[in-house]
């Protein structure tokens, strides 16, 4: 017998580094920049940290073990695919999206002019309205590689309500 809690909290954290000759994407949208984020799939920090954190609070295992890196099966794959296979994941034990938060840590590009449509994007691939959707940026004031503008990183939390 399972365990089903009314509501579940899951938190997810990802940060990738900045890399030439790659887009930058973010919530499923492409922003215009002169760098893109190093990585194996499509690297969009803000659906792995938003997926890992539908896992988390769904009490399973992180992306990797669904998309391992590396993989030829995710080979630049977009990553709001990796969201959608996170919400399937929950809906298996019974739970759906209550409403997702999250705040995307980067020097730069400025992350404001882009809010609605990535809110747009991540409400088709959560399957939740955009108003139960928060982005929200900081630019860690020059400390550290994110301060300096070397990396993006991203946490999310999720909260998951019971739905059987």
């Amino acid at each position: 017998m399972t365990d089903i809690a009314p509501f579940r909290v899951g938190h997810g954290y990802d940060i990738h580094r900045f890399a030439a000759g790659r887009r930058l994407v973010l919530g499923g949208v492409e922003i215009p920049f002169e760098k893109g984020l190093e990585g194996h799939s499509d690297a969009d920090c803000l659906c792995h940290a938003i997926a890992d954190s539908i896992l988390g609070a769904a009490g399973l295992p992180d992306i990797g073990h669904y998309y391992p890196p590396g993989s030829p099966a995710t080979k630049d794959m977009n990553s709001l695919e990796i969201v959608r296979g996170a919400v399937r994941e929950a809906a298996k034990l019974g739970y759906e999206i209550g409403n997702v938060d999250s705040t995307i840590v980067a020097r730069s590009p400025k992350i404001a002019p882009h809010v609605t449509a990535i809110k747009e994007k991540l409400a088709q691939a959560l399957g939740i309205s955009p108003e139960r959707i928060g982005i929200k940026a900081t630019t860690n004031e020059g400390v550290d590689g994110l301060g300096r503008g070397e990396a993006i990183a991203v946490y999310a939390v999720t909260i998951l309500a019971c739905c059987k």
